[in-house]
């Protein structure tokens, strides 16, 4: 039997602290090396990351002042292939935060077999206190800051939170002028999630909503829950909550009450999710929109839903919400959405969880593909894009079903499993060198 999660940490020098979201992602992966019996080899090395990048860099502001800011790259693991993960500019930006991310991202990439190991980045950053121009010098100092610590056979980032695909064809523009010139063909592939016209893929935008509902037609009506029939909610209503609902209008889905920064709506005959993100994209959140009523956030919580979808920022879904949600699935479509004492209440209820490295992982599998295209200089149409994707998506929710049915587990559980068996079998074929 594999040690358990407590040994590994304490003998790599952890302080216990149950709110650190580091130690409860690590946690949750440690615990599933021990339901499959994973070597004590493996535990030790994906316990800790590979690389933690630290840096100052100043960068000029509109009025002539110098500001610094701290900005991060954290490698977990690259024995499936270079480190891949997003690039964060958020006021929240910490090391234990972007390690945690860096973590899900090598289980992710992992888990959808990708040939990709896990990153995280960021700036320690309020992007929207900044102009156009200063946003711009920022994303090419910290750019320049990294220097050969990215790379399109080493480390490529992808947007993020606070990210977006002119801030990835800035960081591509700045690496491509810094590579020697026998190299810059290939700079473009340096970053994903660029714009269409500077090497982009189609469906990246709507890639991680997209994928959310492929595992949704996949594991909904296995639950006695088709999508023609369900009615549900959604927290955050940015490019994932959006794209989500708006693909799932199609098969008759009924979006009832949506929660964003700035307040809830609700809606019992439901609310059209396309008209609801062109809302968005004008007045910035969800808050006045005209085809809704306004909801406090204890009845967006307490509306009666089949399905829940948190699409916002992580550990939102603490115990006092998990009391209080309505809903018979919850669908993590961001990042380590829900808190261990929200879950376990959500456990204890019966309320099923499909977990995030599982419903999360539509963006980093198109990124992949545009990864690919940039290398091969080729460009794929939308339709090779999507049923391309369902192809990873659908493999990965089997890969979860027989590790639930196998070792008898929870979902998260049996996907780190998953994953975890892949990175494994990589480990004892390849050895560790010298």
């Amino acid at each position: 039997m594999a040690d358990k999660p407590e040994s590994i940490m304490t003998e790599l020098g952890f302080r216990y602290d149950p709110s650190d979201l580091y130690q409860q992602v690590i946690n949750d992966v440690l615990h599933a090396c021990q339901i499959m019996d994973a070597p004590r080899k493996l535990q030790l090395i994906l316990a800790q990351p590979k690389n933690e990048i630290i840096m100052h860099f100043p960068v000029q502001m509109d009025n002539g002042d110098y500001k610094l800011f701290k900005g991060y790259r954290v490698q977990h693991n690259n024995i499936l292939g270079p480190y891949k993960g997003g690039m964060r500019f958020h006021a929240g930006v910490s090391l234990d935060h972007v390690k945690s991310l860096a973590v899900l991202m090598t289980m992710k990439n992992s888990l959808v077999r990708l040939p990709l190991g896990g990153a995280k980045g960021g700036v320690q950053v309020d992007p929207g206190s900044l102009s156009t121009n200063e946003l711009m010098r920022l994303s090419r100092r910290f750019v320049s800051a990294l220097g050969d610590n990215i790379g399109p056979d080493y480390d490529i980032p992808a947007p993020d939170v606070g990210t977006n695909a002119q801030v990835m064809a800035w960081i591509a523009d700045t690496y491509i002028n810094m590579t020697p010139a026998t190299k810059r063909w290939m700079g473009q592939a340096v970053v994903t999630g660029k714009p269409v016209d500077f090497g982009g893929s189609q469906g990246r935008e709507k890639a991680t909503g997209q994928g959310v509902v492929y595992i949704l037609e996949e594991l909904m009506p296995e639950m006695g829950l088709p999508l023609k029939d369900i009615s549900y909610s959604v927290v955050g209503f940015g490019n994932v909550g959006s794209w989500a609902a708006r693909l799932l209008q199609p098969h008759g889905s009924k979006l009832k009450t949506v929660m964003d920064h700035t307040g809830a709506i609700i809606n019992e005959d439901g609310i059209d999710a396309v008209k609801l993100a062109a809302y968005v994209t004008e007045h910035g959140g969800v808050g006045g929109y005209p085809d809704a009523d306004p909801a406090s956030e204890d009845e967006f919580y307490r509306a009666d839903v089949d399905l829940f979808i948190p699409a916002a920022l992580e550990q939102m879904i603490d115990a006092r919400k998990a009391e209080m949600l309505n809903a018979k699935v919850v669908a993590e479509a961001a990042n380590a959405p829900t808190t261990p004492p929200g879950e376990k209440v959500l456990r204890d209820r019966g309320i099923a969880i499909l977990p995030a490295i599982l419903c999360n992982s539509g963006g980093v599998t198109v990124s992949y593909f545009e990864w690919r295209q940039n290398r091969q200089a080729e460009s794929w149409d939308e339709k090779t894009v999507d049923e391309n994707l369902r192809r990873h998506m659908y493999s990965a929710a089997q890969r979860v079903k027989l590790a639930l049915h196998r070792y008898e587990c929870d979902m998260r559980t049996a996907a780190y499993i998953a994953a975890l068996d892949n990175i494994d079998r990589v480990y004892n074929i390849r050895g560790i060198f010298p």
